[in-house]
């Protein structure tokens, strides 16, 4: 995907694009306390659960992904009021599903706050351009509020992996 940068990065408020949930071969998650460390406790999660489904070749990609997602949550979605210790349940959790072609990271937060990309075009500055990088490194990406019991938000990345080769030959 990718921004040429000169236009404002608009977020997608929708659902996943279609994928059909019985397709799922592995899907796994992870509660992430209201604290910065949660960040380096997510890439590590990442990193495990990748590896357990063989598709470690997409962690530094997917890696960065999850790394700006979980950043945006624990600083622009929870309320300032919002303990950083552990005494509360995890504000934040992030979901890793995997689809035979298709891996998808989306992060739940208690925001009803649409996800904003940074006013400033200055790519050089030191925060500000997280889902710039989102765009820039997954194949798409959006969010869509989350309804019933649960509220806030979920914002999601989608990752296209590459088709097993069959008889040697790859079906990409």
């Amino acid at each position: 995907m990718g921004t040429n940068g000169s236009t404002m990065l608009e977020p997608l408020r929708q659902g996943l694009p279609p994928l059909d949930p019985a397709a799922v071969s592995s899907a796994a998650s992870c509660a992430l306390p209201a604290r910065y460390e949660a960040v380096r406790e997510a890439r590590q999660f990442t990193r495990r659960t990748l590896d357990q489904w063989d598709i470690g070749e997409r962690f530094d990609d997917v890696c960065l992904v999850v790394s700006e997602l979980v950043t945006n949550a624990l600083r622009h979605a929870l309320p300032s009021d919002t303990p950083r210790s552990d005494d509360q349940g995890p504000p934040v959790r992030l979901h890793l599903m995997r689809w035979t072609s298709r891996l998808v990271c989306a992060v739940r937060d208690p925001s009803h706050d649409s996800p904003v990309a940074g006013d400033s075009e200055d790519f050089s500055a030191e925060s500000g351009r997280g889902l710039f990088l989102v765009d820039s490194f997954a194949d798409s990406w959006g969010w869509h509020p989350l309804a019933g019991t649960l509220s806030g938000k979920v914002v999601w990345a989608l990752f296209r992996l590459p088709q097993p080769a069959v008889g040697g030959v790859s079906t990409e």
